[in-house]
């Protein structure tokens, strides 16, 4: 599959859970010349602060609206000389890139940060910018497949990682089994050649390809619509940051905000710096990515609708937590609330619009 994609997003996305211990960091990685705890962002000639915003995978229009708020002009509204340093197959995970200083923020996922405290690593969630993950199964069209619980017994393509995000709740909720799971190498061509197989995917990639090769519309089932709830595309940074400047915290997160309000509505600008980023990403791509953000309120639904894009509640945290707890991919003794602040969101919709 096309690296560029974005379902490629999903390897990087699931492959950095592997957590390497704070203490190790700066021996594991070849990338980070330095680990300290004095790394603060610098100002360039121009009076902006610069700050390095590491992503998950390769540009596309899952970063949409951080691209979009360089191309307007709005980081540097709010004083942000801002970099985006691609994510990919040859780039250190995301944590040992924030916590040895290689970037200021970087785009986190909600699994991710409740093990990243039970770990001792010091990174925390400021904001959160999908309030659905894009994780989804795909099936064949097929007339005896009309739910999820339908794929049970069913030969499911799912990645190692699946085993420590959502295919614990599948189990737990709906009866699969170890026996269903088939190696997934990010390629849907065992998929099309097995009809009475399902494949993991991102709802806003994976059936865009199937649609291409297989000449079918798939049977497409959202993973957040069935319980499974963690924040995805968040926005991590160390905790000594949020401690030290506050300020410059607030700024990157409205400005971000704001640049995914403004891709929301005229995305041109973020998609041309998207496509120099990545040249292989297709206008077509981008479209169908965006078309599908917004049919399934992956950015727009739940709080996010009165509170701003980014919005995080304790709540849905807990209940993250909690079932986490109940399939066993965290232990009930880690203080979960370590993993997030609500200082720097929930300002309601009219804030962005000002």
């Amino acid at each position: 599959m096309n690296p560029s994609s974005p379902s490629s997003a999903t390897i990087h996305r699931l492959t950095r859970r592997d957590f390497i211990q704070y203490s190790s960091i700066c021996i594991a990685s070849s990338l980070i010349t330095a680990c300290t705890n004095n790394n603060q962002p610098s100002t360039n000639s121009s009076g902006l602060e610069k700050v390095t915003f590491g992503t998950n995978w390769i540009a596309q229009a899952e970063h949409g609206g951080f691209y979009q708020a360089i191309a307007t002009g709005i980081y540097k509204d709010y004083g942000l000389d801002v970099t985006i340093k691609m994510g990919g197959p040859q780039v250190g995970s995301g944590t040992q890139l924030l916590m040895g200083g290689a970037v200021d923020f970087f785009m986190g996922y909600g699994i991710d940060a409740v093990n990243a405290i039970a770990q001792g690593i010091p990174k925390i969630t400021v904001a959160a910018i999908f309030q659905k993950d894009p994780w989804c199964l795909i099936a064949h069209p097929n007339t005896a497949i009309k739910t999820l619980g339908d794929l049970k017994g069913k030969p499911i393509y799912v990645s190692a990682s699946a085993n420590i995000t959502y295919w614990p709740l599948l189990e737990a909720k709906y009866g699969f089994t170890d026996d269903q799971k088939r190696p997934y190498n990010f390629n849907p061509a065992p998929f099309l050649t097995d009809k009475n197989s399902a494949q993991q995917g991102y709802v806003t990639s994976e059936p865009f390809a199937i649609q291409k090769q297989g000449g079918f519309q798939p049977v497409v089932f959202l993973l957040a619509d069935y319980g499974y709830q963690p924040y995805a595309t968040t926005i991590e940074t160390k905790k000594e940051l949020v401690e030290k400047n506050p300020e410059l915290v607030q700024r990157f997160v409205d400005a971000s905000i704001k640049g995914w309000y403004s891709y929301l509505e005229n995305p041109q600008p973020g998609n041309q710096l998207i496509k120099k980023d990545n040249p292989e990403m297709t206008d077509e791509q981008l479209a169908y990515s965006i078309q599908k953000l917004n049919e399934y309120g992956i950015i727009l639904s739940d709080i996010a609708e009165k509170q701003g894009i980014g919005a995080m509640s304790d709540e849905k945290w807990k209940s993250l937590f909690d079932s986490m707890i109940d399939t066993k991919i965290s232990q009930p003794n880690v203080n979960y609330k370590e993993a997030y602040t609500l200082q720097f969101v929930n300002k309601g919709v009219g804030y962005y619009n000002k």
